[in-house]
Order: structure tokens, then C-alpha cells, then sequence
């Protein structure tokens, strides 16, 4: 049985934009944000408008960090020798509606399915970044 954990130090991180600062600011603090236009639509990964109805009349809400894995891969050659193999990268469903891509950790790579319910859990990376991973809920 293979133990999926978060990635050690040492992983290429993201660089936080301005647009993008509110959402890595919440991780940071445990928590997962994402704009919602003044219609509802949750917008993901963070743009100046809308991508469903383009209002730039955006604001950045807390959710869940409850959902659903949607699709998998199992990644046995990564980008970089940093990464810990294999890893499952994921897009979650979150029970708000939107998608979210990431791994999923602290499961068994065999136990990793379709349609399991993830919930969010944070892993400080550096003073700036905190990454947010999923796990079996």
C-alpha cells in the first residue's frame, strides 16, 4: 500500500499575484476563499471579471473546503525530482459548486477514488505560502 502525504520543502511554489494575494493570504490562515460575482457564480482560479457573466463586481468568500473528487491522475514522473512520487493531483467538486485542482493526501493511493469526499487541509511551505491539499472527509 502506497501512503500519499503532502510534498516536502523544496517543491517550485506559486507566486501570489495581486489578484490572486486574498486567496494564498486566507490559506495561510487555514482557510479557503474564492471570488463570487454579485450574480453567485464562484470563479476559480482568480480573474478581474466573471468568466460565466463577466461582472467585475467581485468578492472574496469563504467556503467549505468540503467536496467531491471529480476527476484523478496518478503521477509517477513529476515536473521537477523534487516531488515525492507518485501523487495523485485531483479537481474537486466543492459542495459550493465550483472546481479546484490539487493532491489528494493522507489516503491510500489504492483507496483514492471517484466521487470520494474530500474536505481541504492546509501545509505551510514557506512564511508566504500555504498549499492546499485534500484529504478523505
Amino acid at each position: 500500500m502506497t501512503w500519499l502525504a503532502a510534498q516536502p520543502q523544496g517543491i517550485p511554489l506559486p507566486k501570489p499575484s495581486e489578484l490572486s494575494a486574498p486567496h494564498w493570504e486566507a490559506a495561510k490562515n487555514g482557510e479557503l476563499r474564492v471570488q463570487r460575482c454579485e450574480n453567485g457564480h464562484y470563479v476559480f482560479i482568480p480573474l478581474p471579471a466573471c468568466n460565466y457573466c463577466w461582472s467585475t463586481k467581485l468578492e472574496w468568500v469563504k467556503t467549505s473546503g468540503k467536496g467531491t473528487l471529480y476527476s484523478m491522475s496518478i503521477v509517477y514522473r513529476p515536473q521537477t525530482p523534487a516531488f515525492q512520487i507518485p501523487y495523485v493531483v485531483g479537481i474537486m467538486e466543492m459542495e459550493e459548486g465550483w472546481f479546484i485542482m490539487s493532491n489528494v493526501i493522507n489516503a491510500e493511493l489504492e483507496n483514492v477514488k471517484i466521487g470520494m469526499p474530500l474536505k481541504v487541509t492546509f501545509t505551510k511551505m514557506s512564511d508566504d505560502i500555504a498549499l492546499p491539499y485534500f484529504e478523505p472527509a
